[in-house]
């Protein structure tokens, strides 16, 4: 018999329930540095159950992301306008959410095999040009780096909108 490890967040809607399996953990895109946007990103998809007070249960898809910038050394989260794994949360589920993300689901089996999935998929891709080459040793350099993520990197990272983090790069 295998034992599944299982996290629960108690929200105003329900007890969301997170599970280390493969298919909870999406990459929904990874980003390299642009001149329009100078942050790394990856966005992750999670699935979790939520189990709601009228005792009905149903699965929800959220999403989050990671930036960093060039130097790897500021990570921001980042809540999309959509479909956000904070949305409708309280200041203190927020944080509960957060705290799950940076103690619990980056230490999880599907968390670094759906990253290491990507790598093989980037290290497959035909390359022609130095550019291309260049780019994939970033977004592979980019990839392992989350790899070694901390607790703490995830926790004292500040949570931001999607439109925001355009506007803290400019300054």
């Amino acid at each position: 018999m295998n034992v599944l490890d299982a996290k629960v967040i108690t929200t105003i809607t329900g007890l969301e329930i997170y599970l280390d399996l493969a298919e909870t953990s999406q990459i929904r895109k990874v980003c390299i540095p642009t001149i329009d946007n100078p942050f790394y990103e990856i966005q992750f998809g999670i699935k979790y159950f939520l189990l709601r007070k009228e005792k009905y249960y149903d699965s929800h898809r959220s999403y989050f992301s990671i930036c960093m910038n060039n130097d790897f050394n500021r990570i921001i989260l980042q809540e999309p306008e959509t479909e956000s794994l904070f949305a409708v949360k309280s200041q203190t589920e927020r944080q509960a959410t957060q705290n799950l993300l940076g103690e619990w689901f980056i230490k999880t089996s599907a968390y670094k095999e759906s990253i290491k999935e990507v790598i093989k998929e980037v290290k497959k891709e035909n390359v022609y040009t130095e550019e291309d080459i260049q780019h994939t040793v970033e977004t592979v350099r980019f990839l392992e780096k989350l790899l070694k993520l901390t607790s703490s990197d995830i926790q004292n990272a500040p949570l931001e909108m999607s439109n925001s983090l355009q506007m803290t790069t400019t300054s």
